[in-house]
């Protein structure tokens, strides 16, 4: 029997922890779990947990034999790069690749402002503009539907140019569809309500807490 070397840092509620659990299920890795107490406990802000594996005291964080990597969007970048040869999830084409970078730095928006709209409504992180987290989402959504409308009408579903969908759509989709549980409706965003519909009905999507896979056709 293989002993995983891969090791993730975890904590099952975090939307950014379920992309890292989905790129690892989808590619089909082998890997063993680290809990994070991070609420209420708040493990990810402890002296050890700062000294020995993240200074900035976020999730998620992998080990693979012996590399420690912090931040989602950097993880997906990393996974797919070592264990999708195909290229699949992380397209080798250039323009591909750079329309990749800029979702990535789209899913860090939407966890700047969804997640935190989140993390107030949900955890009681009270001291959070909570207005200013929903503006800035409903902005960025704006962003991603328009965008999703127009692909539409060139006949593609997702962020980038590729046929299917790449590490950025895994990378902004767990904060969109998690957005109701920060106050934030998808009512007033067509197409990306489908485009989490079609996201979620991806074969082998496993979901987490609030965002449930697809049922039996």
């Amino acid at each position: 029997m293989t002993t995983a070397t891969l090791k993730l840092y975890d904590y099952p509620l975090s939307g950014n922890c379920f992309k890292v659990r989905q790129m690892l299920a989808w590619l089909g890795v082998p890997y063993r779990t680290v809990p994070v107490d991070f609420f209420p406990g708040r493990e990810h802000k402890s002296a050890a947990f700062l000294a020995d594996v993240n200074p900035l005291g976020q999730l998620p964080v992998i080990g693979d034999d012996g590399f420690l990597l912090r931040d989602a969007q950097a993880i997906l970048v990393y996974l797919a790069s070592r264990y999708d040869p195909q290229g699949r999830w992380y397209p080798a084409d250039a323009k591909l690749r750079g329309e990749v970078a800029q979702w990535l730095a789209t899913a860090d928006e939407i966890t700047r402002t969804a997640s935190a709209a989140r993390l107030h409504d949900a955890l009681g992180y009270h001291h959070l503009d909570i207005d200013a987290c929903r503006a800035g989402a409903r902005a960025v959504f704006r962003v991603l539907d328009d965008h999703l409308a127009e692909r539409a009408t060139e006949g593609l579903r997702w962020l980038a140019s590729a046929p299917e969908s790449t590490i950025a759509d895994l990378a902004c989709f767990p904060y969109v569809a998690l957005a109701g549980e920060g106050g934030i409706s998808l009512d007033e965003f067509p197409a990306l309500r489908n485009w989490v519909w079609d996201f979620r009905h991806l074969p082998g999507f496993i979901g987490m807490s609030g965002i449930f896979p697809a049922g039996p056709a």
